[in-house]
C-alpha cells in the first residue's frame, strides 16, 4: 500500500506524532527504544479516533486480551513488517499498565496492525474486532 492509499486527515490541526486529532490530545506519547513514536488512548472514545482515524493500516496496535485498557499505537513511517523486539516489550508494558490489569502481574497483551483492527457498527465505545493478531505476555508499565 503507498502513501496514497493511506487515510489521511487533512486537517492541519491533526497531528499523529503528537498524537493530535483535530486539535484535541487523543493520546499519551512515549518514544521507544528503537526510537518509534508509541501512542497510547487516554480514554474510551480517544481509542476509537486513535485505532481507526490516527492509525494507518501498516502502524502497529496493542491492547490488553481480556478486559479494558488504552489502544495503543506504534507509529510505523518506514514500513517494517515486524515491530523491533524492545518497541514491541515497551509497548505491550504500557498496554497491560494503562488497563484495569495494570496490577497484575504478566499480563496477556494482542498485538496486530492497525489495517486488522475494526469497529463493528453500533459496537460500545472503545470497542474493536480485530482480523488476525498474536499474543505476547508483559509486566505492566505506566510512565
Amino acid at each position: 500500500m503507498s502513501e496514497d492509499d493511506e487515510p489521511q486527515d487533512t486537517d492541519p490541526a491533526t497531528d499523529r506524532e503528537a498524537g493530535i486529532y483535530r486539535g484535541r490530545s487523543i493520546a499519551r506519547r512515549f518514544i521507544s527504544p528503537e526510537g518509534l513514536v508509541v501512542l497510547v488512548g487516554k480514554k474510551a472514545a480517544d481509542n476509537d479516533i486513535l485505532s481507526t482515524r490516527l492509525g494507518r493500516p501498516n502502524d502497529f496496535w496493542l491492547h490488553i486480551a481480556s478486559g479494558p485498557g488504552s489502544h495503543v499505537v506504534v507509529l510505523n513511517p518506514e514500513g517494517l513488517e515486524r515491530m523491533p523486539k524492545d518497541t514491541e516489550r515497551f509497548a505491550a508494558a504500557l498496554a497491560a499498565g494503562y488497563s484495569k490489569a495494570s496490577a497484575g502481574g504478566q499480563v496477556a497483551v494482542h498485538v496486530a496492525t492497525v489495517g486488522d483492527v475494526s469497529k463493528s457498527r453500533g459496537a460500545p465505545t472503545g470497542q474493536v474486532s480485530l482480523r488476525r493478531s498474536r499474543t505476547v505476555h508483559a509486566r505492566p508499565l505506566r510512565e
